[in-house]
């Protein structure tokens, strides 16, 4: 009876490890980490965050699809849930051209190559506009592909918009997405958001001024990732245009001392506004003011 009452105790237990879910992993894509300028290097902004091969695109710059194709296992990077029939949702800070124009590739090469459900998009208010424009603009191209010589998948052209405001946007068995209003210059609906997943809480700043929401959504995350513009590049700048990126971006120095009260794990730079100023500057700057962990980001770089 001993012996009996042991083996069902090794069975159940063996049984419930089965059962358990393995740890969650959670790795951060960065696609693009430009801005409007177009250095060759550096593609229109763009984040991706995996969780478990499941994943989330945040903004859509140009280059999206060959960015996270490069990063894929697919055509031989490191990033198994990157492969392009994988990708159908996405999240958009704001309606800025350098962050959104790469829609219609992000939608319809996914499609091509193989995604079946329709595209899940999420973005401040117009982003339905946004949406049903591009259907339009790709329609021959679209009913092509539906009823001619190259057939695709029947829903994975179309795109299901949702407006967000501030608040909890999404949610799945993976992640819990927040949006939050940040200070872009004139634009009324700018956003930033926060992903929660098993193991990892990501901050994604889009494209701000210094913000008390940032700072607020921040503190204590894993990972922040935040826009950045040299000091020293733009003082260099006419009065005009210091105005301007004062109103509409975050300094080296504002960063630091926003991530010194903040204290992520690790800090991110993206989104580089460097107006003559070497990288090495920049980082220095902010490293003045912080003496956290910080990382100036390239295309492709992969955080797990």
């Amino acid at each position: 009876m001993r012996f009996n009452q042991f083996f069902l105790i090794a069975i159940f237990t063996a049984l419930a490890a089965l059962a358990a879910p393995a740890t969650a992993k959670t790795q951060v894509v960065m696609l693009g980490t430009g801005t409007p300028i177009p250095i060759p290097d550096r593609s229109g902004p763009g984040v991706a965050i995996v969780v478990d091969d499941t994943p989330y695109i945040v903004d859509f710059g140009p280059g999206i699809i060959r960015r996270a194709a490069a990063a894929s296992t697919e055509y031989g990077g490191t990033v198994e849930g990157l492969r392009v029939d994988n990708i159908g949702t996405a999240f958009l800070t704001h309606l800025h051209h350098d962050h959104s124009s790469g829609l219609p590739d992000l939608v319809f090469t996914s499609w091509t190559h193989g995604r079946k459900a329709a595209f899940e998009l999420y973005g401040p208010e117009g982003i339905d506009k946004m949406a049903r424009h591009v259907l339009e603009a790709y329609a021959e191209d679209n009913r092509y592909r539906l009823y001619g010589l190259e057939p695709a998948t029947a829903n994975g052209w179309k795109i299901n918009a949702h407006t967000v405001d501030e608040g909890v946007v999404y949610t799945d068995d993976l992640i819990k997405v927040e949006a939050f209003r940040v200070r872009h210059g004139a634009w009324p609906n700018a956003f930033g958001y926060r992903f929660t997943t098993p193991d990892k809480v990501i901050v994604i700043s889009g494209d701000t001024a210094l913000d008390k929401k940032v700072e607020e959504y921040a503190t204590g995350a894993d990972i922040l990732i935040h826009e950045v513009f040299s000091e020293a590049g733009v003082a260099k700048r006419p009065p005009f245009w210091q105005t301007y990126h004062r109103d509409n971006h975050t300094s080296s120095y504002e960063l630091g001392e926003l991530a010194s009260r903040a204290k992520p794990g690790l800090l991110i730079l993206y989104h580089i506004l460097l107006f003559g100023a070497d990288e090495e500057s920049i980082l220095n700057e902010v490293r003045e003011k912080y003496d956290g962990k910080v990382i100036l980001a390239n295309d492709l770089d992969v955080f797990e």
